[in-house]
């Protein structure tokens, strides 16, 4: 599968958009609805191999929840500093007003969809580039003969060496085509992973892949095949009656666990109202209650330009207080949670002072 160029500010022929509340995990309560790239990134590190839960900007996570943080991926970037629940708000005012006059490309203090559709374009294309430069550090970490291509065998070295065996008996015995002693939760990644190395492998097949083929191994939503393998296995997931689609009970059914208390409740209660609006205003493109692989993988496309503007629109309706189909300095600074992941107080008062 060869990997998409990584797309450009401008609005191309294909524009971008890559596939939102939270539902923080309490230990007595069911797996969240959203999944948060916060609480995920302390454990990024200990598996740099693995291809990643979490892809930035992608609207759901590979196991079909909804991505917590998706507005502020794409209308932040990689520009997150500054913005976290520790800094100072009036420095936090200022930075967003700047983004605001950045977004503002006609400088007439509003924001149309169209502006916020090629701010969006822009944000992806750095989340695109990050991924790039990260899958060619960690292709060369598991190609150590430096030949260009990974096999197979070189990167289920590297990944059993992350589960703590040992790098020079695994190399042997699968050299010698002995048996590996892992345990079952291990060997069930391996077959996945394999599974996912066959379809990031441009025919002809040879197990071997290129820079190219691991950034989409890596990054499915580089890769149209690679993200149409991710969407099958969201929809296996989900599918609950084999047909191969997805019907709204089925995309809001909650996941295995039982309600201890009320905090638990609140989580399924968001989960299925949450799930239903993404389902019914956006995925099942022509409303007809069911979702077909198709449907979800447009909804999911990163280069599907009628999604970057549906989402500039979506965006702006958020926090259009005086429906005029424009962003005003007042509303993104009240709605500052919604853009940036931290309430600024004081929005209205801080304004004329940011600007």
């Amino acid at each position: 599968m060869a990997s998409r160029p990584a797309p450009g500010c401008g609005l191309a022929p294909r524009c971008l958009w890559l596939l939102g509340l939270v539902l923080l995990m309490d230990t007595s309560a069911r797996p969240a609805n959203h999944s948060s790239a916060r609480d995920r990134g302390g454990h990024r590190e200990d598996n740099e191999i693995l291809p990643p839960d979490h892809l930035n900007g992608v609207k759901l996570e590979m196991d079909g929840h909804l991505n917590k943080d998706f507005h502020q991926e794409v209308f932040l970037g990689k520009d997150t500093d500054g913005f976290e629940e520790d800094a100072e708000p009036r420095k936090s005012r200022r930075k967003l007003m700047v983004i605001f006059s950045k977004v503002d490309v006609n400088g007439d203090r509003r924001i149309s969809a169209k502006e916020m559709q090629r701010w969006i374009v822009e944000k992806t294309a750095e989340h695109f580039q990050e991924a790039v430069e990260e899958s060619r550090a960690h292709f060369h970490a598991v190609d150590p003969d430096g030949d260009g291509r990974v096999s197979w065998d070189e990167y289920k070295v590297k990944f059993l060496v992350s589960k703590g065996h040992d790098e020079r008996e695994v190399a042997e015995k699968i050299k010698s085509n002995q048996e590996l002693k892992v345990d079952e939760e291990t060997q069930e990644v391996l077959e996945n992973l394999k599974d996912r190395w066959y379809q990031a492998d441009n025919p002809p097949p040879d197990l071997l892949l290129g820079e190219e083929e691991f950034l989409s191994f890596l990054h499915p939503e580089h890769s149209r095949g690679m993200l149409r393998f991710m969407v099958k296995e969201i929809v296996r997931d989900l599918d609950q009656d084999g047909d191969k689609q997805l019907s709204l009970s089925e995309f809001i059914s909650l996941p295995v666990g039982t309600v201890e208390n009320q905090r638990g409740q609140d989580m399924d209660d968001s989960w299925v109202r949450d799930r239903r609006k993404e389902f019914e205003e956006l995925i099942d493109a022509n409303h007809d209650g069911i979702v077909t692989m198709a449907e979800l993988e447009e909804y999911m496309d990163p280069m599907n330009e009628y999604n970057a503007l549906n989402e500039a629109k979506q965006m702006i309706a958020i926090a259009d207080e005086n429906q005029n189909q424009h962003l005003e300095p007042e509303e993104v600074l009240k709605y500052s949670e919604f853009f940036t992941g931290s309430k600024l107080v004081d929005y209205a008062r801080s304004v004329h002072e940011e600007f």
